[in-house]
């Protein structure tokens, strides 16, 4: 893996409804930008690359993003990988570090999104996601809209298969909105009853609207430095170190399985989190706080297998047993995840950043899992792309 990496600043916006704040990207970016440079205490000067995610943009937004920080001639690259874009971007920010290209890189994530369900930007070519959704059409009849048929098709297959219930998933929702009544920067911060979800406006069942992610405006950052520089600067005791990561993108088995679960990335998740545990040196039980892809209620209890959180087709009783939330084994999206912080796609992946970032430094307030001392990030982008990230305190 190369040299040691760490998380030195981390910043966001808060999310917001699309068009109910008035302001633009390179706004969002400066503002997440700025915030994470102030947490890790340098100047814009001294970051030498930068790796600007967002998904819906023209394109070098990430180069007018950046702008809003400095112009100082460095290396912007722009990162698309759909909703493990913000992600990606830290993948790539890490690796230049790793490598020793550069001692200080910027991975900045953004979404100015439209109202609504996700839709094609242009209609006179392949869609990428074209191949997966003729393979599900195959299995369960095609609905729109393509994402919540997707992870609602993949949610059924695992009831099928494993006598899981639209009540389990629905607690997911459950813990999620209620986790994010502590977080300031959470799209929704409403808690909501059992019956309340249940009983929601369907989506695609056993989906209700509050198991599903929403459409969101938003920023995120992240400052990653080599270990000289942290030594340098005396900056060990507020950096993170990610000990462990990996990209996958889709495998054989995507297609070959003939299955739901398999399409919408389970098996990426699992090959990625196996060489991970591998890198870090851990395994499952070691790890105390997770930020994981729950853009529907249904992809979090498959994530929790693929994770290796417990045997295949028990998520279930993961989610009864309350080992997912504070009190158990491990808590499970404490920022509100997807469904209650709000996905804007380029961003998301760096706000987990920052929440597990805050998390390990212990300054999480009320969000605060205690004693947490080994966090893993799970963000996937269909069509497709996974990456886990695994951090550890510099000074434990």
């Amino acid at each position: 893996m190369g040299g040691k990496a760490y998380v030195i600043g981390v910043g966001m916006t808060k999310f917001e409804k699309p068009g109910s704040r008035d302001w633009d990207y390179p706004d969002m970016a400066r503002e997440a930008g700025t915030n994470a440079l102030a947490d890790a205490g340098i100047d814009y000067s001294q970051v030498q690359q930068a790796y600007v995610g967002y998904v819906y943009g023209e394109s070098t937004s990430g180069q007018r993003a950046v702008y809003e920080l400095g112009m100082t001639g460095i290396p912007v690259v722009n990162v698309n990988n759909n909703c493990s874009t913000g992600s990606t971007a830290l993948y790539l920010a890490t690796q230049a570090v790793r490598s020793g290209q550069a001692d200080v890189t910027l991975a900045l994530g953004f979404e100015k999104m439209q109202p609504g369900s996700l839709g094609a930007t242009f209609e006179d070519r392949e869609q990428p996601m074209m191949r997966h959704l003729l393979a599900l059409a195959e299995l369960q009849e095609f609905a729109m809209p393509p994402a919540p048929y997707m992870f609602g098709a993949a949610g059924r297959e695992h009831m099928q298969r494993y006598g899981t219930t639209a009540e389990q998933f629905a607690k997911i929702g459950v813990k999620n909105h209620k986790h994010s009544v502590n977080n300031p920067y959470a799209q929704f911060q409403v808690e909501y009853s059992f019956e309340e979800v249940l009983a929601a406006k369907p989506v695609y069942d056993p989906l209700t609207k509050l198991q599903c992610s929403p459409t969101s405006d938003g920023s995120g950052a992240a400052i990653i430095a080599s270990e000289a520089f942290v030594d340098k600067h005396g900056l060990a005791a507020q950096a993170v170190e990610i000990v462990g990561q990996a990209m996958v993108t889709d495998l054989r088995s995507t297609f070959e399985d003939k299955s739901a679960i398999t399409l919408v990335g389970a098996d990426m998740t699992r090959t990625a989190a196996r060489m991970v545990y591998e890198q870090a040196g851990i395994g499952p039980s070691d790890v105390d706080v997770i930020e994981l892809h729950d853009c529907f209620s249904t992809n979090e209890l498959l994530t929790y297998e693929a994770l290796g959180l417990c045997p295949e087709g028990e998520g279930g009783k993961l989610v009864d047993a309350g080992e997912t939330t504070y009190g158990g084994q491990w808590v499970v999206n404490p920022s509100g995840g997807l469904i209650s912080k709000g996905h804007p796609l380029g961003a998301t992946g760096l706000a987990q950043c920052s929440e597990l970032t805050w998390q390990l430094r212990g300054t999480a307030d009320k969000r605060q899992v205690d004693g947490a001392k080994v966090a893993l990030q799970h963000n996937i982008g269909l069509g497709g792309a996974v990456v886990i990230t695994a951090y550890r305190p510099a000074e434990r």
